[in-house]
């Protein structure tokens, strides 16, 4: 691709956390105007003081290789970026930076301190924010907390939030493979493949989400509280006894749900909804059955979110909530079927 010549150096930092339009249209602004770029990315110790689930820096890094490659960009170079700044108060080739209305006074803070060191000042070339479909920045702790995607985009339509859907037979045998790591263990003895499980799960940086009666109450047996429960009163389509149902009494906030068996309605959607906005465990008690709900869970839920259910006969799968898995559950979503 062709690259501008109004400048011969312009610089650009930057976290770059799950790679999105706001960032593309940064970087193009650079590449678009100068002969070289030098794109400096912050360091995994500057990213954790921001949050711990962004991306390490090596992912941050290749997300922008791929992008300069798919879009044949040959001018840049990237760099590791340990402090605020960088070489830019000192870099004697360089004659412009690209700033966020955010980044402008850093950027002013610069020029001061080259202005001190008998540097010239670097042009500013200021980038506006990229909004979303709500008219909302579109940002990394946007898509971390689970209401975008990277393009601005939201993982549940408004149009099926409200709508009753029914699935499509052609998923049953998609839907039957498992979504997730499968921890096994003996079917009498769940808390064997569940004690494995709520191993791999970091709980200091992931709230866990649980599906099925079975699973909830395996989990309360062994003194965990799921952040969210969902439970439906059966176990493998069977009613349970009043004596084999869920005690709840350990969770703060009970919501009810109505959600007939292969269906998604907005009853259930919005009782999730409700239940990710609480900061205390909530229990959904479904009317109907529970089944479907992790497809629901992963399109609203953070990044990082841990959902538990299990798998009959086999053990417990454990799925992690990610852009792969949040698109993977948008798509299934799409074959659903609208009803009235």
């Amino acid at each position: 691709m062709a690259t501008g010549g109004d400048y011969a150096c312009c610089l650009v930092g930057g976290t770059f956390d799950r790679l999105h339009t706001g960032h593309k249209l940064l970087l193009s602004m650079a590449l678009t105007r100068a002969e070289k770029v030098e794109i400096h990315v912050i360091s995994d110790e500057m990213a954790a003081h921001k949050s711990p689930l962004i991306q390490d820096y090596e992912t941050r890094v290749n997300a922008i290789l791929d992008w300069l490659e798919e879009k044949s960009h040959r001018n840049a170079n990237l760099f590791k970026l340990n402090d605020s700044f960088g070489p830019a108060p000192n870099h004697k080739s360089a004659d412009s930076i690209v700033a966020t209305p955010e980044t402008l006074g850093n950027c002013h803070e610069i020029n001061r301190l080259r202005e001190a060191s008998g540097l010239a000042r670097l042009s500013i070339l200021e980038v506006p924010h990229m909004l979303d479909y709500s008219g909302r920045i579109i940002s990394s702790s946007r898509i971390r907390s689970g209401k975008i995607d990277p393009d601005g985009n939201p993982w549940l339509e408004n149009s099926r939030r409200i709508s009753n859907m029914r699935m499509a037979s052609s998923l049953d045998s998609e839907l039957k493979t498992p979504m997730g790591t499968l921890f096994s263990g003996p079917e009498e003895y769940p808390e064997v493949a569940m004690a494995e499980a709520i191993e791999s799960i970091d709980r200091e940086n992931s709230s866990i989400i649980a599906v099925g009666d079975v699973t909830v109450a395996t989990l309360l047996e062994m003194g965990i509280i799921p952040d969210i429960a969902i439970i439906d009163g059966m176990t493998k389509r069977v009613a349970l006894n009043e004596s084999a149902k869920v005690n709840t009494v350990a969770f703060t906030n009970t919501l009810r749900a109505v959600n007939p068996a292969g269906h998604l309605t907005p009853s259930l959607i919005q009782a999730i909804e409700v239940a990710l906005s609480n900061e205390n465990p909530t229990v959904i008690d479904v009317d109907g059955e529970e089944d479907l709900a992790p497809i629901i869970i992963h399109c609203l839920a953070p990044i990082g979110s841990s959902v538990i259910y299990g798998q009959p006969k086999v053990g417990v799968v454990v799925q992690i909530s990610s852009i792969e898995v949040k698109t993977r559950c948008r798509d299934i979503l799409a074959l659903f079927e609208v009803v009235d």
